[in-house]
């Protein structure tokens, strides 16, 4: 069911030089997270998640970013985008 879906919250939006993303419980082990700009390339991925993870865009372009959070079995379990400004 939908309501099982882990949320992600994330901040600030724009980012500037880092972003913070909050999971939500059912984030297990196993879960990847990763971030592709707007062309397509993955810029980043974590195999390992902790309930709050910041990640330093400073060396991003600036623009649109999708972000995935992916099970155990590499399916999509929760998605969004952030803007990245200087």
């Amino acid at each position: 069911p939908a309501s099982d879906r882990p949320n992600v919250r994330f901040y600030p939006n724009p980012a500037v030089s880092f972003i913070t993303f909050d999971f939500s419980r059912g984030v297990e082990r196993g879960y990847t997270f990763q971030i592709y700009n707007f062309l397509g390339k993955k810029v980043f991925e974590l195999k390992e998640i902790s309930p709050k993870t910041t990640i330093d865009v400073s060396e991003y372009f600036r623009g649109i970013y999708i972000f995935q959070l992916r099970d155990q079995s590499g399916r999509i379990v929760s998605t969004g985008r952030f803007q990245v400004s200087r």
